[in-house]
Protein backbone atom coordinates (compact mmCIF):
# COMPACT_ATOMS: atom_id res chain seq x y z
CA UNK A 1 0.00 0.00 0.00
CA UNK A 2 1.30 3.44 -0.61
CA UNK A 3 2.24 6.23 2.13
CA UNK A 4 -0.90 7.54 3.54
CA UNK A 5 -1.35 11.03 1.97
CA UNK A 6 0.15 14.13 3.55
CA UNK A 7 -3.47 15.82 4.88
CA UNK A 8 -3.76 19.61 4.74
CA UNK A 9 -7.69 20.12 5.12
CA UNK A 10 -9.66 17.45 7.11
CA UNK A 11 -13.42 18.89 7.41
CA UNK A 12 -13.30 19.81 11.21
CA UNK A 13 -10.26 18.58 12.31
CA UNK A 14 -6.47 19.70 10.40
CA UNK A 15 -3.91 17.48 10.87
CA UNK A 16 -0.17 18.44 11.18
CA UNK A 17 1.59 18.16 8.23
CA UNK A 18 4.96 16.78 7.64
CA UNK A 19 7.80 18.33 9.59
CA UNK A 20 5.53 19.97 12.05
CA UNK A 21 6.54 19.71 14.99
CA UNK A 22 3.78 18.05 17.68
CA UNK A 23 1.52 20.41 19.75
CA UNK A 24 2.22 21.11 23.47
CA UNK A 25 1.64 18.87 26.27
CA UNK A 26 -1.79 19.41 27.61
CA UNK A 27 -0.59 18.80 32.00
CA UNK A 28 -3.31 19.03 34.53
CA UNK A 29 -2.44 21.01 37.22
CA UNK A 30 -3.60 19.99 40.78
CA UNK A 31 -6.87 20.74 41.63
CA UNK A 32 -10.63 18.89 41.54
CA UNK A 33 -11.13 19.95 37.95
CA UNK A 34 -7.65 19.59 36.11
CA UNK A 35 -6.82 21.97 33.13
CA UNK A 36 -10.00 24.44 32.93
CA UNK A 37 -9.46 26.60 29.78
CA UNK A 38 -6.12 28.91 29.50
CA UNK A 39 -3.91 26.31 29.23
CA UNK A 40 -5.30 24.37 26.90
CA UNK A 41 -4.77 27.77 24.49
CA UNK A 42 -1.45 29.07 26.13
CA UNK A 43 0.88 30.40 23.23
CA UNK A 44 4.42 30.31 23.16
CA UNK A 45 6.51 31.69 20.35
CA UNK A 46 4.66 30.11 18.06
CA UNK A 47 0.51 29.55 17.30
CA UNK A 48 -0.35 26.46 19.33
CA UNK A 49 -2.14 23.79 17.54
CA UNK A 50 -6.25 23.96 18.34
CA UNK A 51 -6.66 21.29 21.21
CA UNK A 52 -9.21 19.30 18.77
CA UNK A 53 -6.27 19.26 15.94
CA UNK A 54 -4.81 15.55 15.37
CA UNK A 55 -1.22 14.75 17.33
CA UNK A 56 1.14 13.49 15.06
CA UNK A 57 1.03 10.13 13.68
CA UNK A 58 2.52 7.30 16.13
CA UNK A 59 4.84 4.76 14.93
CA UNK A 60 2.01 1.94 13.96
CA UNK A 61 3.02 -0.39 11.19
CA UNK A 62 1.68 0.24 7.94
CA UNK A 63 -0.31 -2.12 5.77
CA UNK A 64 1.48 -4.95 4.02
CA UNK A 65 0.54 -7.12 1.02
CA UNK A 66 0.57 -10.04 3.62
CA UNK A 67 -1.43 -8.17 6.23
CA UNK A 68 -3.79 -8.15 3.48
CA UNK A 69 -3.71 -12.11 2.87
CA UNK A 70 -3.84 -12.93 6.29
CA UNK A 71 -7.12 -10.60 6.47
CA UNK A 72 -8.32 -12.38 2.95
CA UNK A 73 -8.02 -15.82 4.14
CA UNK A 74 -10.14 -15.10 7.48
CA UNK A 75 -12.96 -12.89 5.92
CA UNK A 76 -12.53 -13.75 1.66
CA UNK A 77 -14.64 -11.06 -0.24
CA UNK A 78 -15.03 -8.71 3.10
CA UNK A 79 -11.16 -7.45 3.22
CA UNK A 80 -12.06 -3.99 1.58
CA UNK A 81 -9.27 -2.22 -0.71
CA UNK A 82 -11.12 -0.61 -3.19
CA UNK A 83 -11.18 3.19 -2.75
CA UNK A 84 -14.61 3.97 -4.05
CA UNK A 85 -15.93 1.88 -1.39
CA UNK A 86 -13.67 3.11 0.96
CA UNK A 87 -14.41 6.46 0.82
CA UNK A 88 -18.24 6.01 2.65
CA UNK A 89 -16.32 4.80 5.77
CA UNK A 90 -13.44 7.39 5.32
CA UNK A 91 -15.77 10.19 5.97
CA UNK A 92 -18.20 10.95 8.99
CA UNK A 93 -21.46 12.95 9.22
CA UNK A 94 -20.01 16.20 9.74
CA UNK A 95 -17.89 15.28 6.76
CA UNK A 96 -14.39 14.84 8.58
CA UNK A 97 -12.08 13.40 5.87
CA UNK A 98 -9.95 10.09 6.90
CA UNK A 99 -6.94 8.23 4.76
CA UNK A 100 -7.66 4.70 5.83
CA UNK A 101 -7.04 2.06 2.82
CA UNK A 102 -7.85 -1.06 4.23
CA UNK A 103 -11.75 -1.67 5.24
CA UNK A 104 -12.13 -5.19 7.33
CA UNK A 105 -16.65 -6.33 7.36
CA UNK A 106 -16.34 -9.24 10.00
CA UNK A 107 -19.66 -11.04 10.49
CA UNK A 108 -18.43 -13.34 14.05
CA UNK A 109 -17.13 -12.77 17.30
CA UNK A 110 -14.49 -15.62 16.41
CA UNK A 111 -13.66 -13.11 13.22
CA UNK A 112 -12.87 -9.57 15.20
CA UNK A 113 -11.06 -11.69 17.79
CA UNK A 114 -8.47 -12.99 14.94
CA UNK A 115 -8.22 -10.00 13.43
CA UNK A 116 -7.72 -7.89 16.42
CA UNK A 117 -5.11 -10.68 17.82
CA UNK A 118 -3.45 -10.39 14.62
CA UNK A 119 -3.39 -6.66 14.62
CA UNK A 120 -1.85 -6.50 17.95
CA UNK A 121 0.96 -8.51 17.25
CA UNK A 122 1.50 -6.63 14.45
CA UNK A 123 1.65 -3.45 15.84
CA UNK A 124 -1.29 -2.26 13.51
CA UNK A 125 -3.78 0.18 14.59
CA UNK A 126 -7.48 -0.26 14.28
CA UNK A 127 -10.82 2.29 14.14
CA UNK A 128 -13.78 -0.04 14.77
CA UNK A 129 -16.90 1.64 13.21
CA UNK A 130 -20.71 1.19 13.78
CA UNK A 131 -22.92 3.78 11.93
CA UNK A 132 -20.58 6.26 11.23
CA UNK A 133 -22.81 9.28 12.47
CA UNK A 134 -20.48 10.88 14.86
CA UNK A 135 -20.05 14.20 15.10
CA UNK A 136 -16.37 14.84 16.85
CA UNK A 137 -14.23 12.91 14.62
CA UNK A 138 -14.46 9.62 16.60
CA UNK A 139 -16.24 7.21 13.78
CA UNK A 140 -13.08 7.63 11.42
CA UNK A 141 -9.78 6.83 11.16
CA UNK A 142 -7.23 10.01 11.80
CA UNK A 143 -4.13 8.80 9.80
CA UNK A 144 -4.03 5.24 7.97
CA UNK A 145 -5.92 2.65 10.82
CA UNK A 146 -7.42 -0.06 9.27
CA UNK A 147 -11.29 0.46 9.69
CA UNK A 148 -13.22 -2.63 11.61
CA UNK A 149 -16.76 -2.18 10.36
CA UNK A 150 -19.29 -3.86 12.40
CA UNK A 151 -22.20 -3.01 9.51
CA UNK A 152 -22.39 -6.44 8.71
CA UNK A 153 -22.71 -7.85 12.55
CA UNK A 154 -26.71 -7.63 12.16
CA UNK A 155 -28.25 -11.10 13.23
CA UNK A 156 -31.00 -11.66 15.81
CA UNK A 157 -29.16 -14.54 17.67
CA UNK A 158 -32.43 -15.70 20.08
CA UNK A 159 -35.88 -14.61 21.34
CA UNK A 160 -36.77 -15.07 24.63
CA UNK A 161 -40.49 -14.34 24.65
CA UNK A 162 -40.62 -15.06 28.45
CA UNK A 163 -38.00 -11.61 29.54
CA UNK A 164 -38.65 -10.19 26.33
CA UNK A 165 -34.78 -10.50 25.58
CA UNK A 166 -32.93 -10.00 22.59
CA UNK A 167 -29.63 -11.68 21.77
CA UNK A 168 -28.11 -10.09 18.36
CA UNK A 169 -24.85 -9.04 16.98
CA UNK A 170 -24.48 -5.99 17.21
CA UNK A 171 -23.74 -3.40 14.91
CA UNK A 172 -22.90 -0.31 17.50
CA UNK A 173 -20.35 0.21 20.00
CA UNK A 174 -21.77 0.06 23.41
CA UNK A 175 -25.59 -0.97 24.78
CA UNK A 176 -26.09 -3.39 27.63
CA UNK A 177 -24.87 -6.46 28.46
CA UNK A 178 -22.67 -7.76 25.55
CA UNK A 179 -19.67 -9.48 24.13
CA UNK A 180 -16.92 -7.14 23.72
CA UNK A 181 -13.09 -8.72 22.06
CA UNK A 182 -10.03 -7.19 23.21
CA UNK A 183 -7.11 -5.62 21.92
CA UNK A 184 -5.52 -8.46 21.81
CA UNK A 185 -8.15 -11.21 20.47
CA UNK A 186 -9.46 -11.99 23.67
CA UNK A 187 -12.97 -12.15 24.27
CA UNK A 188 -14.66 -11.07 26.72
CA UNK A 189 -18.58 -12.48 27.70
CA UNK A 190 -20.45 -10.55 29.78
CA UNK A 191 -24.08 -11.78 27.76
CA UNK A 192 -26.29 -12.33 30.40
CA UNK A 193 -29.41 -12.48 30.70
CA UNK A 194 -29.95 -12.14 34.47
CA UNK A 195 -31.66 -8.64 34.78
CA UNK A 196 -30.03 -8.62 38.66
CA UNK A 197 -26.06 -9.75 38.89
CA UNK A 198 -23.95 -8.34 41.72
CA UNK A 199 -20.85 -10.37 41.41
CA UNK A 200 -17.92 -8.28 41.44
CA UNK A 201 -17.52 -5.32 39.13
CA UNK A 202 -19.62 -4.57 36.24
CA UNK A 203 -17.41 -4.90 33.22
CA UNK A 204 -19.32 -3.76 30.69
CA UNK A 205 -19.76 -0.06 31.70
CA UNK A 206 -16.26 0.20 31.33
CA UNK A 207 -16.70 -0.09 27.41
CA UNK A 208 -20.25 1.92 27.18
CA UNK A 209 -18.83 5.85 25.86
CA UNK A 210 -15.48 4.21 25.10
CA UNK A 211 -15.77 4.51 21.42
CA UNK A 212 -14.13 1.56 20.93
CA UNK A 213 -10.47 2.46 22.62
CA UNK A 214 -11.08 -0.23 25.05
CA UNK A 215 -12.70 -2.94 23.13
CA UNK A 216 -15.17 -3.97 20.44
CA UNK A 217 -18.24 -4.83 21.22
CA UNK A 218 -19.82 -7.91 18.94
CA UNK A 219 -22.67 -8.70 20.83
CA UNK A 220 -25.42 -8.00 23.05
CA UNK A 221 -28.94 -8.74 24.86
CA UNK A 222 -31.34 -5.89 24.88
CA UNK A 223 -34.55 -5.69 26.39
CA UNK A 224 -37.31 -4.67 24.46
CA UNK A 225 -40.73 -3.94 26.18
CA UNK A 226 -44.02 -4.46 24.66
CA UNK A 227 -44.99 -2.23 21.69
CA UNK A 228 -47.58 0.18 23.35
CA UNK A 229 -50.89 -0.18 22.78
CA UNK A 230 -51.87 3.76 22.56
CA UNK A 231 -49.26 6.33 21.52
CA UNK A 232 -50.52 10.39 21.06
CA UNK A 233 -48.11 12.57 20.55
CA UNK A 234 -48.89 16.28 21.04
CA UNK A 235 -46.90 19.70 19.70
CA UNK A 236 -47.33 22.61 21.73
CA UNK A 237 -45.95 26.06 22.54
CA UNK A 238 -44.77 26.02 26.03
CA UNK A 239 -46.12 23.54 28.53
CA UNK A 240 -44.82 21.94 31.84
CA UNK A 241 -43.72 18.74 32.06
CA UNK A 242 -46.19 15.64 33.88
CA UNK A 243 -45.91 12.67 35.07
CA UNK A 244 -47.84 10.94 31.84
CA UNK A 245 -45.24 11.56 29.33
CA UNK A 246 -42.54 8.98 27.60
CA UNK A 247 -41.26 11.40 25.84
CA UNK A 248 -40.86 15.22 25.91
CA UNK A 249 -38.55 17.50 23.63
CA UNK A 250 -38.12 20.76 22.92
CA UNK A 251 -36.86 23.16 20.29
CA UNK A 252 -36.78 27.09 20.26
CA UNK A 253 -38.37 29.28 17.69
CA UNK A 254 -34.99 30.13 15.48
CA UNK A 255 -35.42 25.95 15.06
CA UNK A 256 -38.64 26.66 13.35
CA UNK A 257 -36.93 28.99 10.59
CA UNK A 258 -34.65 26.65 8.79
CA UNK A 259 -37.85 24.19 9.32
CA UNK A 260 -39.80 26.58 7.53
CA UNK A 261 -37.55 28.14 5.16
CA UNK A 262 -35.33 25.19 4.12
CA UNK A 263 -37.38 21.78 4.38
CA UNK A 264 -41.01 23.28 3.65
CA UNK A 265 -42.08 22.31 6.61
CA UNK A 266 -45.14 24.40 8.05
CA UNK A 267 -45.54 25.37 12.09
CA UNK A 268 -48.83 23.95 12.60
CA UNK A 269 -49.43 26.29 15.95
CA UNK A 270 -48.80 30.21 16.93
CA UNK A 271 -45.93 31.21 16.57
CA UNK A 272 -44.27 30.91 20.07
CA UNK A 273 -41.02 31.32 21.86
CA UNK A 274 -40.72 27.72 22.43
CA UNK A 275 -41.85 24.44 21.34
CA UNK A 276 -42.64 21.29 22.90
CA UNK A 277 -43.03 17.61 21.08
CA UNK A 278 -44.65 15.29 23.81
CA UNK A 279 -45.51 11.92 23.58
CA UNK A 280 -47.51 9.35 25.97
CA UNK A 281 -47.43 5.64 25.82
CA UNK A 282 -49.73 3.17 27.69
CA UNK A 283 -52.13 0.04 27.30
CA UNK A 284 -55.68 1.70 27.03
CA UNK A 285 -55.97 4.17 24.86
CA UNK A 286 -59.37 5.80 25.98
CA UNK A 287 -57.76 6.15 29.84
CA UNK A 288 -54.80 7.66 28.04
CA UNK A 289 -56.62 10.29 25.10
CA UNK A 290 -58.66 11.33 28.75
CA UNK A 291 -55.21 11.94 31.01
CA UNK A 292 -53.49 13.65 27.75
CA UNK A 293 -56.78 16.06 27.08
CA UNK A 294 -57.45 16.65 30.92
CA UNK A 295 -53.30 17.57 31.11
CA UNK A 296 -53.60 20.45 28.01
CA UNK A 297 -56.62 21.80 29.36
CA UNK A 298 -54.92 22.47 32.57
CA UNK A 299 -51.96 23.71 30.79
CA UNK A 300 -53.60 25.95 28.43
CA UNK A 301 -55.65 27.64 30.95
CA UNK A 302 -53.31 28.64 33.43
CA UNK A 303 -51.39 29.67 30.02
CA UNK A 304 -48.50 27.32 30.31
CA UNK A 305 -49.09 26.21 26.85
CA UNK A 306 -50.17 29.08 24.42
CA UNK A 307 -51.28 26.96 21.91
CA UNK A 308 -50.98 23.32 20.62
CA UNK A 309 -52.19 20.50 18.39
CA UNK A 310 -52.73 16.60 19.43
CA UNK A 311 -51.79 14.50 16.55
CA UNK A 312 -54.24 11.96 14.70
CA UNK A 313 -52.24 8.52 13.44
CA UNK A 314 -51.40 10.20 10.21
CA UNK A 315 -49.89 13.49 11.76
CA UNK A 316 -47.51 11.41 14.31
CA UNK A 317 -44.67 11.65 11.54
CA UNK A 318 -45.31 14.96 10.84
CA UNK A 319 -44.97 16.53 14.19
CA UNK A 320 -42.11 14.24 15.10
CA UNK A 321 -40.58 15.56 12.20
CA UNK A 322 -40.06 18.93 13.71
CA UNK A 323 -38.39 17.78 16.06
CA UNK A 324 -36.15 15.32 14.16
CA UNK A 325 -35.38 17.50 11.50
CA UNK A 326 -33.53 20.20 13.20
CA UNK A 327 -30.01 19.09 12.30
CA UNK A 328 -31.11 18.30 8.45
CA UNK A 329 -32.40 21.98 8.42
CA UNK A 330 -29.04 23.88 9.97
CA UNK A 331 -26.99 22.08 7.60
CA UNK A 332 -28.77 24.21 4.70
CA UNK A 333 -27.75 27.58 6.74
CA UNK A 334 -24.18 27.30 5.97
CA UNK A 335 -21.23 25.47 8.44
CA UNK A 336 -22.80 24.28 11.94
CA UNK A 337 -20.77 24.49 15.15
CA UNK A 338 -22.47 21.79 17.09
CA UNK A 339 -22.17 20.88 20.81
CA UNK A 340 -23.91 18.05 22.72
CA UNK A 341 -24.06 19.41 26.48
CA UNK A 342 -25.90 18.06 29.58
CA UNK A 343 -26.83 20.33 32.29
CA UNK A 344 -29.36 20.74 35.04
CA UNK A 345 -32.50 21.03 34.01
CA UNK A 346 -33.32 24.51 35.04
CA UNK A 347 -30.32 25.41 33.31
CA UNK A 348 -31.08 23.65 30.06
CA UNK A 349 -31.80 26.91 27.78
CA UNK A 350 -30.02 29.66 29.55
CA UNK A 351 -26.62 28.44 27.81
CA UNK A 352 -28.07 29.10 24.70
CA UNK A 353 -29.47 33.47 25.60
CA UNK A 354 -25.91 33.74 27.39
CA UNK A 355 -24.17 32.15 23.96
CA UNK A 356 -26.26 34.89 21.53
CA UNK A 357 -25.29 37.99 24.24
CA UNK A 358 -21.60 36.88 23.69
CA UNK A 359 -21.77 36.41 19.71
CA UNK A 360 -23.58 39.01 18.67
CA UNK A 361 -23.87 39.49 14.92
CA UNK A 362 -20.87 37.20 14.80
CA UNK A 363 -23.25 33.79 14.32
CA UNK A 364 -25.56 34.00 11.61
CA UNK A 365 -27.67 32.21 14.13
CA UNK A 366 -27.47 30.14 17.70
CA UNK A 367 -30.13 27.29 18.44
CA UNK A 368 -31.12 24.86 20.99
CA UNK A 369 -33.01 21.86 20.88
CA UNK A 370 -32.79 18.85 22.87
CA UNK A 371 -34.57 16.34 25.08
CA UNK A 372 -35.73 18.16 28.00
CA UNK A 373 -36.12 15.52 30.70
CA UNK A 374 -33.00 14.26 30.50
CA UNK A 375 -31.00 17.46 30.59
CA UNK A 376 -29.48 17.32 27.25
CA UNK A 377 -29.15 20.59 25.37
CA UNK A 378 -27.89 20.33 21.22
CA UNK A 379 -26.32 23.76 21.08
CA UNK A 380 -26.06 24.52 17.13
CA UNK A 381 -24.30 27.82 16.12
CA UNK A 382 -24.41 28.57 12.21
CA UNK A 383 -22.32 30.99 9.59
CA UNK A 384 -22.33 31.35 6.15
CA UNK A 385 -18.68 29.12 6.21
CA UNK A 386 -16.19 28.24 8.76
CA UNK A 387 -14.63 31.39 10.49
CA UNK A 388 -12.29 30.50 12.61
CA UNK A 389 -12.74 33.61 14.00
CA UNK A 390 -15.80 32.72 15.02
CA UNK A 391 -14.57 29.35 16.82
CA UNK A 392 -12.04 30.93 18.79
CA UNK A 393 -15.06 32.92 20.49
CA UNK A 394 -17.55 29.91 20.91
CA UNK A 395 -14.27 27.58 22.57
CA UNK A 396 -13.45 27.75 24.69
CA UNK A 397 -16.25 29.90 26.08
CA UNK A 398 -18.79 27.24 25.78
CA UNK A 399 -16.70 24.93 27.70
CA UNK A 400 -16.06 27.10 30.39
CA UNK A 401 -20.16 28.20 31.37
CA UNK A 402 -20.80 24.41 30.76
CA UNK A 403 -18.44 23.13 33.89
CA UNK A 404 -18.87 26.58 36.06
CA UNK A 405 -23.01 24.84 36.09
CA UNK A 406 -21.23 21.43 36.63
CA UNK A 407 -22.70 20.07 33.24
CA UNK A 408 -21.46 17.77 30.69
CA UNK A 409 -19.32 19.07 27.64
CA UNK A 410 -20.71 15.73 25.73
CA UNK A 411 -24.10 14.09 26.84
CA UNK A 412 -24.63 11.71 23.87
CA UNK A 413 -21.95 12.20 20.94
CA UNK A 414 -18.33 11.26 23.79
CA UNK A 415 -15.40 12.84 22.98
CA UNK A 416 -13.99 11.73 19.67
CA UNK A 417 -10.93 13.37 17.76
CA UNK A 418 -12.59 16.80 18.58
CA UNK A 419 -13.33 16.98 21.93
CA UNK A 420 -10.59 14.73 24.09
CA UNK A 421 -8.23 17.56 25.31
CA UNK A 422 -11.10 19.43 26.82
CA UNK A 423 -12.55 16.03 28.90
CA UNK A 424 -11.00 18.52 32.03
CA UNK A 425 -14.08 20.91 31.67
CA UNK A 426 -16.17 17.56 33.49
CA UNK A 427 -13.75 15.16 34.91
CA UNK A 428 -11.65 15.48 37.83
CA UNK A 429 -7.82 14.86 37.24
CA UNK A 430 -7.62 11.72 39.24
CA UNK A 431 -10.96 10.22 37.06
CA UNK A 432 -8.70 11.01 33.48
CA UNK A 433 -5.60 9.58 34.83
CA UNK A 434 -7.71 6.58 35.77
CA UNK A 435 -9.17 6.22 32.57
CA UNK A 436 -5.62 6.00 31.22
CA UNK A 437 -4.51 3.24 33.33
CA UNK A 438 -7.46 1.35 32.31
CA UNK A 439 -6.32 2.15 28.36
CA UNK A 440 -3.05 0.74 29.04
CA UNK A 441 -4.14 -1.96 30.93
CA UNK A 442 -6.54 -3.12 28.25
CA UNK A 443 -4.87 -1.98 25.23
CA UNK A 444 -0.96 -1.63 26.09
CA UNK A 445 0.06 -0.95 22.89
CA UNK A 446 -2.44 1.90 21.86
CA UNK A 447 -3.70 -0.03 18.60
CA UNK A 448 -7.68 0.90 19.34
CA UNK A 449 -9.10 3.70 17.92
CA UNK A 450 -5.87 6.03 18.37
CA UNK A 451 -5.90 9.62 19.07
CA UNK A 452 -9.49 9.47 20.59
CA UNK A 453 -11.06 10.19 23.41
CA UNK A 454 -8.15 10.91 26.09
CA UNK A 455 -6.54 13.92 26.17
CA UNK A 456 -2.89 14.23 24.63
CA UNK A 457 -1.38 14.06 27.98
CA UNK A 458 -2.49 10.48 28.86
CA UNK A 459 -1.25 9.16 25.08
Amino acid sequence: LTKYPSPSTLGIRSLPSHGWSPPQKVTPRPGSCGVRCRELHAGGERPTPSPAAAPERRPFSRVTPEDLAFFSKIIPDRTITDPDILEASNVDWLKSVSFSEVLLRPQTTEEVSQILGYCNSRNLAVSPQGGNTGLVGGSVPVYDEIILSTALMNNVLNFDSVSGQYRLTAPILCVCICVKVLADGRVLDCLATLRKDNTGYDLKQLFIGSEGTLGVITAVTILCPRKPKAINVGFLGRCMLGEILSAFEFLDRECMRPLNTHLKLANPITDCPFYVVIETSGSNPTHDEEKLHQFLEEAMTSSQVIDGTVATEAKIKALWSLRERVTEALTHDGFTYKYDISLPVERIYQLVTDMREHLGDRAKSVVGYGHVGDGNLHLNITSPTKDPDLLASIEPFVYEWTARFQGSISAEHCLGLKKRNYIYYSKASLAVALMGNIKTMLDPKGILNPYKTLPDDLQ
